[in-house]
């Protein structure tokens, strides 16, 4: 019988390069060793699915829910999902200030946006139930109401995106931006919790689209996969840090509808009820009522009229 001896990693060697490696880069970025108190991940993404499941505790929640109990359950889940949103501000607000504790006018402030957050979720409710229903409505594919809730990744995307969004609001943004990103994570899209998104808002599909901090989109926009609203260019502080906060993304107006794969750069505007082609690269503003290809534009008084040139009639226009 061969008696098998456990190898050695040198795992205690490694241990203690990856201690020194930490405790440097921890004093190199705030001047002590000490760990930072960050919002996790993890508890962020069982806080989301908690809120997932108040909100529609019949689809998202559990299945045997009756009238008897249902607001029990509702009252429960929004209790322990708002109860660690608490904390995840809290340790925001720790990582902050730099402290290992908030002082009470920091306390009041987490249990102040945590209450604001709570009160506005009926309004995050009637938000998703238009874009829900925006999804049923445009898209054939979709048999109900019920399956566009569970199945979309964009309905999920945009969950999270009305959560995150309240609390970028409240000035909790990284705790934002981690909701953000599970989102991205999990459905490929990616939208910054910054991002101003009107009602009935649908993203078809949905992998690949990206929409920067400083959009503004309105009311009935419909997007397809691979979409960016993105920025054009950057601009710098003098000594070459980036500016932050400036508006640099597209303004959506109502009822425009952007096709698979177009990029949208740098703060222009695109007009109600305009119609962007799939894989157009855009970096001007359009009137409203405009229908833009890769070959060209066509504005509204020529749809109107119901004349809509032929492809060399628009090469020659835009000088291609």
């Amino acid at each position: 019988m061969v008696t098998m001896i456990k190898p050695s990693f040198g795992i205690d060697e490694v241990v203690a390069q990856l201690r020194e490696r930490r405790n440097s880069a921890l004093r190199a970025r705030q001047g002590n060793e000490r760990p930072p108190l960050l919002p996790s991940r993890q508890v962020l993404a069982e806080v989301v699915g908690g809120l997932a499941a108040a909100l529609f505790p019949h689809r998202l929640g559990r299945p045997d829910l009756c009238s008897e109990n249902i607001d029990h359950y509702v009252g429960y889940t929004l209790d322990m999902a708002l109860s660690a949103l608490h904390q995840q501000v809290r340790r925001e607000l720790m990582f902050r200030s730099g402290c290992q504790d908030l002082c009470a006018d920091e306390n009041e402030r987490a249990v102040s946006v945590v209450q604001r957050f709570g009160q506005a979720l009926p309004r995050v409710r009637e938000l998703i139930d238009s874009d829900v229903t925006a999804a049923y409505q445009g898209d054939p594919a979709a048999g109900s109401k019920d399956e566009v809730l569970i199945c979309y990744p964009g309905i999920w995307a945009m969950i999270h995106h009305r959560l995150a969004h309240l609390l970028y609001n409240e000035g909790i943004t990284l705790t934002a931006r981690v909701m953000a990103e599970l989102a991205h994570s999990a459905t490929g899209i990616d939208i910054h919790p910054g991002a101003q998104i009107g009602d009935h808002f649908f993203i078809d599909h949905g992998t690949g689209v990206v929409i920067g901090e400083t959009a503004i989109i309105g009311r009935q926009v419909r997007l397809y996969q691979a979409v960016t609203l993105g920025a054009k260019r950057f601009n710098v502080e003098e000594d070459g840090s980036l500016v932050k906060g400036e508006p640099r993304h597209p303004i959506l107006e109502d009822e425009v509808v952007i096709y698979a794969g177009a990029t949208v750069l740098g703060r222009v505007t695109i007009g109600r009820g305009s119609v962007i082609g799939g894989n157009v690269w855009l970096t001007r503003s359009v009137p409203p009522g405009s229908m833009v290809s890769q070959a060209g534009a066509v504005t509204a008084p020529e749809v109107a009229q119901g004349r809509i040139p032929n492809d060399a009639e628009l090469w020659r226009a835009f000088g291609i």
